[in-house]
């Protein structure tokens, strides 16, 4: 096995010509924007977070700003980002700081931890980088870079596999220069030790990386076991009243798109156009669906077929979901799952 200690200085040397330095967040740096941005990377391209990024620091540019707004407010800046239990968990976790931490991201890791959605390498990401705390983190890039590295064999998710990978993390942090190590080892597995295809040839570890001289890059980090994902079939309602305003029902908190407001979903058309028989006032309903649409989850793939009522109004039961006529030429900030924002804006 390679020498922990032998890992960083080839790669803080790597970092100061070719690790990324303009990301929004390494500007004006602060434990909150590294927060922010930590969050958002979970399960989520650079590229596809600076925008959003920048957006929400606009919004909510410090602790406060964000523990006093509306949770509606907040999933509307996170549309289109996905995993949206990460934006609630900032929210809760932001009001936990002004009510606990008199506004301050504490500096201690245990506290740090037991804020809502902060677990070990995001804790150890914020202190390092903010701090230079000599903390090891553990995100997809850095386990890549030490699974091929180390040529560490073993399924993610495996108790004995997690305590080998935090010892080997652990090992090969320096004690100096922390804060540029750990975005160091982040970039080179987002940018060099990619997934498929690494560049190997320009990589400042090749020399040592046991996964490189052995012929093993393509098979580590050991891939997770995946079941062929299932499709869920449901139909959603679009019930658009006479001024152009659509019904949108608030999601519960947990489940997918928890907390968001969505289309009102079934089962089957005919359960729609019960639901409009019951609910809606004077409803005509299209006599077939409108193209479906597929949104890709994690361990399934929705399959939406949209089914177009037009309507007067809408007659409100007790123990129904929270409602609201939404305009998409006029659109209030509530969240939206990005396939109901694709939906209302091909009305």
């Amino acid at each position: 096995m390679s020498d922990p200690a032998a890992l960083a200085p080839p790669l803080l040397a790597w970092h100061a010509h070719s690790g990324r330095h303009d990301l929004p967040w390494q500007q004006h740096i602060s434990a909150y924007r590294v927060w922010v941005s930590e969050v958002m990377l979970q399960q989520t391209q650079v590229a596809t977070v600076i925008p959003y990024f920048e957006r929400f620091m606009a919004r909510f540019p410090d602790v406060a700003a964000l523990a006093r707004a509306p949770l509606d407010v907040v999933l509307h800046h996170w549309s289109g980002l996905g995993y949206y239990s990460r934006a609630r968990n900032l929210h809760r976790a932001a009001q936990r700081v002004v009510a606990d931490f008199t506004g301050e991201l504490p500096t201690d890791l245990d506290a740090l931890q037991s804020l809502p959605g902060i677990g070990r390498s995001t804790a150890g990401a914020i202190l390092a980088l903010t701090l230079g705390k000599r903390l090891p983190i553990l995100d997809g890039n850095v386990r890549r870079v030490l699974a091929r590295y180390f040529a560490l064999h073993g399924a993610p998710g495996v108790a004995a596999i997690e305590r080998q990978f935090w010892a080997l993390a652990e090992a090969s942090t320096p004690q100096h220069e922390v804060a540029i190590y750990t975005q160091a080892i982040m970039d080179l597995g987002a940018t060099v030790c990619v997934r498929r295809r690494p560049v190997c040839k320009v990589c400042p570890l090749q020399g040592e990386c046991v996964a490189h001289l052995s012929g093993q890059e393509h098979a580590l980090p050991t891939p997770r076991a995946r079941a062929a994902r299932p499709v869920r079939q449901v139909v959603m309602l679009l019930a658009r009243r006479t001024d152009g305003a659509v019904l949108l029902e608030r999601r519960p908190e947990q489940g997918i798109w928890g907390g968001l407001w969505c289309l009102p979903e079934f089962q089957s058309g005919e359960d729609a156009r019960a639901f409009g028989a019951q609910r809606l006032l004077r409803s005509a309903f299209e006599p077939g669906f409108r193209a479906t649409l597929r949104h890709a989850f994690t361990h399934f793939e929705l399959e939406i077929s949209p089914l177009m009522a037009r309507c007067e109004g809408f007659a409100g039961v007790r123990d129904s979901p929270p409602s609201l006529w939404f305009d998409p030429a006029h659109p209030a900030d509530v969240g939206l799952p990005a396939p109901v924002s694709a939906l209302l804006a091909a009305l």
